[in-house]
């Protein structure tokens, strides 16, 4: 890493800090705005949204609302039309370490190891080999994938493909998880299996995450809170809070299921999507 790179990292990273200490919001998203195809489609329009620390955030809605270009926009990996997205009270210009991304699409590279493709995040930071080894194999024992450590992708099903990208992203200890509908490829089983791996995580690491699904019942499990957007152009239906898990997270899925108040929460959420794709109903 090159000396201007290494001072523009820490002096963001002091700033980051400042802002934690104040009590900024991890990710703040701004009277929001955007477009595509020169103004022709509008993804969302006027989006405020404040994204708590150590919270887990669900955004859902139908397809097409914008839940996933709001996640970019948290990522860098897009800028708004108008209005602006922050962290910690910077402005996001761009990808950076504090905001670790996992896609629904399997990102490893073929032609590395596991334990590679782990530490490969870790070196562009500029650690050390022995520190990149040491936080690669830590991540990979929170994943359960220490067994398949010197194993190629190809060699992996797709819950362990999606196991390594988060071990990816947790290893450049983001203090931000940023996931994309990271199990709509999996089966049902995988997914479970993979939901309740993620509970673990909130568990062993505290991070503030930011999850994009589609899956109501996967949105009810996992999250602190649930952000429920419109139809195209989204803005925010409802900004739902878990009370009735009581501060819980459950360890497995099935606990959750037969808890006071969850029929009632899955059956809100069922009748906000059938408003937003069919309208009101009479």
């Amino acid at each position: 890493m090159s000396l201007l790179k290494k001072n523009y990292h820490s002096d963001r990273q002091k700033a980051l800090k400042a802002g934690q200490k104040e009590g900024k919001f991890p990710l703040a998203v701004n009277r929001v705005r955007k477009e595509y195809l020169n103004g022709e489609r509008i993804a969302v329009d006027d989006m405020s949204l404040n994204i708590r620390e150590h919270e887990v955030t669900a955004m859902i809605g139908p397809s097409g609302c914008g839940k996933t270009t709001i996640l970019r926009l948290m990522a860098g990996l897009e800028f708004p039309t108008r209005g602006n997205v922050e962290s910690f009270g910077l402005p996001i210009d761009g990808p950076a370490p504090e905001r670790g991304l996992v896609f629904q699409a399997y990102t490893s590279f073929p032609w590395l190891t596991v334990i590679e493709n782990v530490q490969h995040g870790v070196a562009i930071q500029g650690y050390s080999k022995v520190e990149q080894r040491e936080r690669a194999e830590h991540y990979l024992e929170l994943v359960h994938l220490t067994d398949f450590a010197n194993a190629y992708p190809d060699e992996l099903s797709g819950g362990m493909k999606q196991r390594v990208a988060i071990a990816r992203a947790l290893a450049q200890d983001p203090n931000i998880l940023l996931l994309d509908e990271p199990f709509g490829a999996l089966d049902a089983q995988v997914t479970w299996e993979m939901e309740e791996m993620v509970v673990e995580i909130c568990e062993d690491t505290d991070k503030t995450i930011v999850l994009v699904t589609h899956d109501i019942q996967e949105a009810i499990y996992l999250a602190d809170r649930i952000i429920f957007f419109t139809r195209q152009p989204g803005r925010i239906k409802e900004d739902i809070s878990m009370e009735f898990k009581k501060g819980r997270r459950f360890k497995k899925k099935e606990d959750l299921l037969t808890e006071p108040g969850y029929v009632e929460m899955e059956k809100h959420l069922y009748t906000l999507m059938r408003e937003e794709i069919q309208g009101p109903l009479s």
